[in-house]
């Protein structure tokens, strides 16, 4: 099996995905692929240049504490990690004039969010291999995706209401919130059976996203029956 096949699929398969789903007035390519590659560059060096400042103040923490590995997982990661793709879709979609619908920041935060989860699972997949590869097929990567979309919801409302600041926070923590629940309970691995409560975690957030995607789909400026028009 095509390694690097395995690794960018699935980011492909999602990315298709929620393209199709934004109906009534659909991103430029040009746009899109420049965000997607924002998401695989400038996020993945803030995360790691974020990530080397914090690593003093999280270097003793004990790998068989629970407390420990939740400071990790929602701050050491999560925040990290989410806050690195929210500047990007911030600054580099938000004010775009091509972002002129709330869905839009579904498709971008989408966009920026694959990017760092294709650059992500390729070095997954090249130093654990291809079952590895399958495993975050249907796991890291649809994560990745449900943590954009819900930061991409909130960050749609944000650019057309007066509470922007709110919204755009609110979709930081979300997306901060499920990213950090679904790796605690990774981390936390020696207690039996607490990792299904990563993969519940990924079930519910999946369940939202679609949610987020019919509620914009619905309330689409350019929907024919809206009444609305810019």
């Amino acid at each position: 099996m095509n390694l690097f096949f395995l690794a960018i699929a699935p980011a492909v398969v999602i990315i298709l995905y929620i393209y199709f789903k934004d109906k009534f007035e659909k991103e430029p390519w040009r746009l899109l692929s420049k965000n997607f590659f924002l998401g695989a560059s400038l996020s993945i060096a803030l995360t790691l240049g974020v990530s080397y400042l914090l690593n003093p103040l999280l270097f003793g923490l004990s790998d068989n504490a629970v407390w420990a590995m939740f400071i990790k997982a929602f701050i050491g990661v999560a925040l990290v990690e989410e806050f690195s793709k929210y500047l990007v879709v911030r600054f580099a979609a938000q004010r775009n004039p091509e972002f002129n619908e709330a869905f839009d920041g579904i498709v971008y935060a989408v966009m920026v969010s694959m990017g760092f989860a294709t650059l992500e699972n390729i070095l997954y997949v090249y130093n654990y291999g291809a079952e590895t590869g399958i495993l975050r097929a249907f796991t890291a990567v649809p994560a990745h995706a449900s943590f954009g979309i819900l930061m991409g919801f909130f960050m749609g409302k944000a650019k057309f209401s007066k509470f922007r600041w709110g919204y755009n926070m609110l979709g930081l923590l979300a997306a901060t919130l499920f990213h950090g629940a679904y790796d605690f309970f990774l981390f936390i691995h020696w207690i039996p059976g607490i990792t299904i409560g990563a993969f519940a975690s990924l079930a519910l957030g999946l369940f939202l996203s679609n949610r987020a995607i019919k509620s914009h789909q619905k309330n689409s400026i350019f929907r024919k029956d809206s009444g609305l028009s810019l």
